[in-house]
């Protein structure tokens, strides 16, 4: 995409994410959906948003808040604010929406998109997946992604301390 101006129209309320998904719908493409807080993107998070893309004709980023963060990581997270992170996440090719949510998991974004594939990084089991349960009852797939050993968030911040 050589349209930079258009960065921003990926970042998405619900309601613009609805009538989206379901115009996607209507011309009979797919939507994956995967979910993160994405703070300091990494390779890891590269390969994995790859994976997810793959999954779908469309992919569904949805972001944890800043608020959400916090009391899923610690009072010193995020790094990076919310719109910070989706600006980051919405400037990437693979990805064709992004929404921040407020609660600890993404389980009524899942309940409202109902996606065709739900895709999430390998330290997770399906039974641990917020949404996967309806997603599946839908006709839907869930994906778990390996992850990249030695790759993430947490240990970068650490390295970073460490200096």
């Amino acid at each position: 995409m050589r349209r930079p101006q258009a960065i921003p129209d990926k970042i998405m309320t619900l309601p613009q994410l609805l009538a989206t998904v379901a115009a996607w719908r209507v011309t009979g493409q797919t939507v994956a959906f995967t979910n993160g807080v994405f703070d300091l993107l990494h390779e890891g998070h590269i390969f994995s948003l790859s994976q997810a893309a793959a999954e779908a004709s469309r992919l569904v980023v949805a972001i944890n808040a800043d608020a959400s963060v916090k009391r899923l990581k610690g009072p010193e997270r995020p790094l990076n604010n919310e719109q910070a992170r989706a600006l980051v996440m919405a400037s990437l090719v693979m990805v064709d929406a992004v929404i921040l949510f407020e609660d600890d998991t993404p389980l009524a974004l899942v309940k409202a998109i109902l996606p065709d594939v739900m895709v999430k990084g390998g330290d997770y089991t399906v039974e641990q997946i917020a949404g996967a349960a309806e997603v599946l009852a839908h006709g839907g797939r869930v994906v778990i992604n390996p992850l990249i050993p030695g790759i993430s968030t947490t240990g970068l911040i650490a390295q970073m301390r460490q200096g």
